[in-house]
């Protein structure tokens, strides 16, 4: 058996191959740092798709609430039209004739006056409440304005009539409310417009 030694020409190959094998792999501190940046981006994925849950949650939640709402609407316009005609029945009716009606006439009053409220506290039961219109600046989103009305004392655009009341339900206009407007009027007791200026008359 010989003892066979590496000649003086191999051993710079034999050094050179163990060198580079001891730098391949990655360091501890480099392999960390790779943990920390993927732990980092799963988390920043994590928190993207719970945002996205949420906004799909309330999302749904809102379009489920408005499909509740939304759904009587073709309901609602019928009895719109069933409490408008209560309505003029019961302005048709002075105040003299009701003093005066007899018993029967009287309880017929009072009970078209109870199914009109009826009527009324179911509408506001199912979201559907009156637009405010009297003495409001004309918005064309909730008011239809069927007239003008000059010289009433009101600014410009103030509603001042309401032929038939407006409603709606939720956030949704499902009636405009018919309405007269003032035109020319200013403000109340304010000078009229083909006074002098300063509503002061110099000649006086």
């Amino acid at each position: 058996m010989s003892d066979e030694k590496p000649t003086p020409e191999q051993e710079p190959e034999i050094n050179e191959t163990v060198e580079t094998g001891a730098e391949t792999g990655p360091s501890d501190a480099e392999i960390i740092e790779q943990l920390q940046a993927e732990n980092a981006e799963l988390r920043d994925r994590a928190l993207r798709i719970a945002a996205e849950m949420e906004n799909l949650r309330k999302r749904t939640e809102r379009e489920i609430a408005d499909t509740r709402s939304y759904a009587i609407s073709g309901f609602a316009r019928d009895m719109l039209s069933a409490t408008d005609s209560l309505n003029r029945a019961l302005m048709v009716v002075s105040a003299e004739a009701r003093e005066t009606a007899d018993g029967n006439t009287r309880s017929l009053i009072d009970g078209i006056e109870m199914t009109e409220r009826e009527m009324q506290r179911l509408l506001a039961k199912h979201g559907i409440t009156a637009i405010e219109a009297e003495g409001q600046k004309f918005d064309p989103h909730k008011h239809q304005a069927m007239f003008e009305v000059p010289g009433s004392g009101k600014p410009d655009g103030t509603v001042v009539q309401v032929m038939q009341t407006g409603y709606v339900i939720g956030d949704r206009v499902l009636r405009p409310a018919m309405v007269g407007v003032a035109k020319g009027g200013g403000e109340a007791g304010s000078p009229d417009a083909s006074a002098p200026e300063g509503g002061i008359d110099k000649e006086a």
